[in-house]
């Protein structure tokens, strides 16, 4: 059984593996070079109480992690954040991006904030589900945005307010 809890430091090794292999083997994010310890660290401090960092874990071992990232630098966007979500190749479709979905977006609650943003790749239908189950509503596409593998790609802009 795996727990969820708040990331620390020790955990940026687990996050960067997830999100190298994301990186490496699919459309999840646009980021096409892999990332240091070192870099995710930096990430890792750029997030403070309006943004968490959850981990999902067994055993010491990150097996996902979710983030309320701040979604720009400019004072009127401080309470908007945009979500990152992860989950480590080998337990993806066990329910455990469901709960750090839950948790982490209950933390951006408890910490103020007013909208949360996701950009999907069009083509991940799982994805763009688990976001409707959890109230996001689709605000609009965006035709060949990003080019990975060869192919150019739309993304889903989708939106949560707390109310």
């Amino acid at each position: 059984m795996y727990n969820i809890r708040k990331a620390t430091v020790a955990d940026v090794p687990g996050i960067t593996e997830i999100y190298n292999e994301a990186i490496a083997n699919t459309v999840a994010t646009f980021d096409t070079e892999t990332k240091t310890v070192d870099n995710r660290e930096v990430w890792f401090h750029g997030h403070g109480p309006k943004h968490p960092v959850l981990v999902a874990v067994q055993d010491a071992k990150v097996l996902g992690f979710a983030s309320l990232n701040p979604y720009s630098d400019r004072q009127a966007y401080e309470n908007t954040v945009e979500l990152s979500l992860y989950i480590h190749a080998d337990h993806r479709g066990q329910g455990i991006g469901k709960a750090l979905m839950e948790q982490v977006l209950e933390a951006g609650r408890e910490a103020g904030l007013h909208t949360v943003l996701s950009r999907i790749v069009a083509g991940n239908d799982s994805s763009i589900h688990l976001h409707e189950v959890f109230g996001f509503d689709h605000v609009g596409i965006m035709r060949e945005v990003g080019f990975k593998f060869g192919s150019l790609l739309d993304v889903y802009l989708m939106q949560k307010i707390y109310k």
